[in-house]
């Protein structure tokens, strides 16, 4: 077989993450999870591929592979070693034995990981053809293994369709080489066959390798995707849990100290209040970070009505309290109730508004969620928060879309919509 010229190092810096389905009550998302490479890909356990060396301990071992087949070169060194060359010419092979080994080492230890190789590598490889034809014309048959290493270094080092053609010319070069030394013709097959078979196979063993390499780096490339979701979920989670959970605390914290301290048991019926969402907070956090939680739309409407009735906010929710549709999916469900959250939650910090309705309506396609409000509406000159970002974010992962509007006579409107599951799995099959 050939040389092992292109078994570069797979460096102990290779990311080692993977990506695993998200949970079952988050299922388009994704997260990390640490994820050993097996025994074989790790860094000293083997020919490193697709790498050159790092360090002196993976060229060792890369250079102990390669150097398993330099036991073919004890052809041309048996032949200096008989002495029937003179003393000059012994000299001369032994040195372009030493300069073709060289440079057929630091092309196959350092010159084989880049796709497209620089000038000096393809002079490189032409000095070793070179330096073979030479060699071979000047000492004889015995030295015409070495356009077997020169084919191998042509499939390590040169992209497959140029290695093809080099290859074939070399081993064209070698059946030359042969009849003007007038070679063995038993010799000649025996040289001919793994000249091509060894620099073929080299070919598509960097091909490989490149292979390899391109998975790994797609391996990470997905995996550092996964990590930008799994924050980005984490953050809209903990901004849309913190910010309603902390702007009912505040609200009925003030309750309270105006209460302080004539009425005292109504205030301690709102400090039992932050007490228990402040509880419930952190079970919301705690789930969050977890990645199981998904709120209902029954529960989040609830929520809504105890903030706006503690905000001093006539809550209208006549419109929102009929069954959901049936053909509302949870995860559609779920971006609803995320809405109907985000929306409370502005209309209690920001709107300075005495009235709020929140409706439930659906038609053919969508089920559509309006939170409307009488307050001062939404300021021209300022763009979507944080929260709303979060919250289209949402939708648009549920196959929805988000609509901010000025209210019908003053205030502000959000409209949530999201597909219902027949209108979703006609298009699926219209498609």
């Amino acid at each position: 077989m050939s040389p092992c010229s292109s078994s570069t190092s797979c460096s102990s810096r290779a990311a080692r993450r993977g990506c695993t389905a998200r949970t079952p009550g988050r299922p388009e998302l994704l997260s990390v999870t640490k994820q050993s490479w097996p025994p074989w890909r790790e860094a000293g356990a083997g020919p490193f591929l697709g790498r050159s060396p790092d360090e002196r301990r993976q060229a060792l071992i890369k250079l102990a592979w390669i150097s398993v087949w330099m036991l073919y070169l004890g052809s041309p060194i048996s032949d200096l070693l008989d002495r029937h060359h003179a003393l000059p010419a012994a000299i001369c092979g032994w040195a372009g034995l030493v300069v073709f080994v060289t440079g057929y080492l630091s092309v196959a230890l350092f010159r084989t990981n880049q796709l497209r190789q620089p000038g000096r590598v393809l002079a490189s490889l032409a000095f070793l053809a070179t330096l073979s034809v030479v060699l071979s014309l000047t000492f004889g048959e015995a030295w015409l293994v070495l356009f077997v290493y020169t084919a191998v270094a042509f499939g390590a080092a040169l992209p497959p369709r140029q290695a093809r053609w080099a290859i074939t010319a070399c081993a064209g070069v070698l059946a030359g080489a042969g009849a003007l030394v007038h070679a063995d013709n038993d010799l000649m097959p025996g040289l001919l066959i793994p000249c091509l078979l060894s620099g073929l196979a080299m070919s598509g063993v960097r091909q490989l390798v490149f292979t390899m390499r391109e998975l790994r780096e797609a391996r990470e490339t997905i995996a550092h995707f996964a990590a930008t979701e799994e924050r980005l979920r984490l953050a809209r989670d903990l901004h849309d849990l913190l910010g309603h959970s902390l702007s009912l605390i505040t609200l009925k914290s003030e309750l309270a100290g105006r209460m302080l301290p004539d009425r005292l048991d109504d205030a301690a019926v709102q400090v039992a209040d932050i007490e228990r969402v402040s509880r419930q907070a952190l079970v919301d956090v705690r789930e969050a970070v977890s990645g199981y939680r998904r709120p209902t739309f029954a529960v989040e409407l609830a929520g809504a009505r105890t903030a706006l009735h503690a905000a001093g906010i006539h809550a209208d929710l006549e419109h929102a309290l009929d069954p959901l549709p049936a053909t509302l999916a949870p995860d559609e469900e779920s971006a609803l109730a995320w809405a109907v959250r985000e929306a409370v939650t502005n209309v209690v910090r920001h709107s300075h508004a005495t009235r709020c309705t929140i409706a439930l309506t659906e038609d053919a396609e969508n089920a559509c969620l309006t939170v409307s409000d009488n307050g001062r509406g939404p300021d021209p000159s300022s763009g979507l928060g944080n929260g709303l970002t979060g919250l289209d974010e949402r939708l648009v992962l549920a196959g929805g879309r988000l609509r901010v509007t000025p209210g019908p006579g003053s205030g502000f409107a959000l409209r949530a919509y999201v597909p219902l599951r027949a209108a979703r799995s006609y298009s699926a099959g219209a498609e």
